[in-house]
């Protein structure tokens, strides 16, 4: 699995070669994701269609751009 943070927009997650993408929501119930292998999340807070993005953070000028470094 990959996990790519998108600079202004949302979280992309690709699902590796052994197998598919389970989302589990706060109680860990499973979203209907089919055959998906890829999602993108919401990281603005604007979506109508939590967790996952619908495009609203370029209507709301989402700013957040990351860089990737070590954790402490």
């Amino acid at each position: 699995m990959k996990i790519t943070v998108r600079d202004h927009g949302p979280l992309r997650i690709e699902a590796g070669e052994s197998g598919g993408l389970t989302l589990l929501d706060g109680q860990g119930r499973a979203y209907g994701l089919g055959e998906r292998r890829t999602l993108s999340l919401c990281r603005c807070g604007a979506s109508a269609n939590k967790p996952f993005c619908d495009g609203s953070h370029g209507r709301i000028g989402f700013d957040s751009a990351c860089e990737a470094r070590d954790l402490p």
